[in-house]
C-alpha cells in the first residue's frame, strides 16, 4: 500500500532551513556593510540554487522513495520557498524596524544617487524619491520581499526540477497488489 506524504509538513523543515539561510546571509551583508552591493544579490541566488537543489533531492530521496515527477518537484520547491520567504520577511520587518532603521535611508540615498548618475532629470528624481519614501516602510519592504523571494524561488524551482525529477519504471515499480 502506497503511503501518502503531506507535502506541507515534510517541507516545513526545509523551508525553515531556507529562511534561516536568508537571515544569516542578510546579517552578514549588514555587518560587513555590503547591503547595498549589487553583486551580493547574485551570490545569494547561487546559494539559493544550491540549497534548494539539495533540499529537493533530499525530499525526493527521503519522502518520495527516490522517485519524483517534475510537477511534484516544482510544488515542493515552491512550498519550501514560501516558508523561507515568510521567515525572511518577518526578519526583514524586524531588521528595518528595530535593528537597522537607518538602512532605509541608505537605500533611498543610493537610489537617488543612481538615478542622478544615469542622467535622470532632477524633477523626475524628486518625484521618484517622493514615491519611494512612501513605499519604503518596514511593512511594505517585508511584503515586497515575500513576492520577490517567491518569484525567484518559483523560477529556480522550475529549473532545478528538470534535474531533480526521477520517475521510476511503471512496470518495475508497480505495487504488488496491482495487476498490470
Amino acid at each position: 500500500m502506497e503511503q501518502k506524504v503531506n507535502i506541507w509538513k515534510t517541507n516545513l523543515t526545509s523551508g525553515v532551513i531556507m529562511g534561516f539561510a536568508a537571515i544569516i546571509y542578510s546579517l552578514l551583508m549588514y555587518f560587513f556593510d555590503l547591503a547595498l552591493n549589487q553583486t551580493q544579490s547574485y551570490v545569494f541566488i547561487v546559494i539559493q540554487i544550491a540549497l534548494l537543489a539539495y533540499l529537493l533531492k533530499s525530499y525526493r530521496d527521503n519522502y518520495c522513495f527516490g522517485n519524483i515527477t517534475y510537477g511534484q518537484s516544482v510544488g515542493a520547491g515552491v512550498i519550501i520557498c514560501l516558508y523561507g520567504a515568510i521567515i525572511s520577511a518577518v526578519f526583514a520587518y524586524f531588521l528595518y524596524k528595530n535593528i537597522a532603521p537607518e538602512l532605509i535611508g541608505k537605500m533611498l540615498a543610493f537610489a537617488e544617487e543612481t538615478m542622478l548618475e544615469k542622467g535622470v532629470p532632477q524633477t523626475a528624481v524628486d518625484t521618484g524619491m517622493a514615491l519611494q519614501r512612501k513605499l519604503m516602510t518596514p511593512g511594505i519592504l517585508a511584503l515586497m520581499s515575500i513576492f520577490n523571494n517567491m518569484f525567484i524561488g518559483t523560477i529556480i524551482s522550475l529549473i532545478i526540477s528538470v534535474f531533480i525529477k526521477k520517475e521510476g519504471n511503471p512496470l518495475i515499480d508497480a505495487p504488488a497488489n496491482e495487476q498490470i
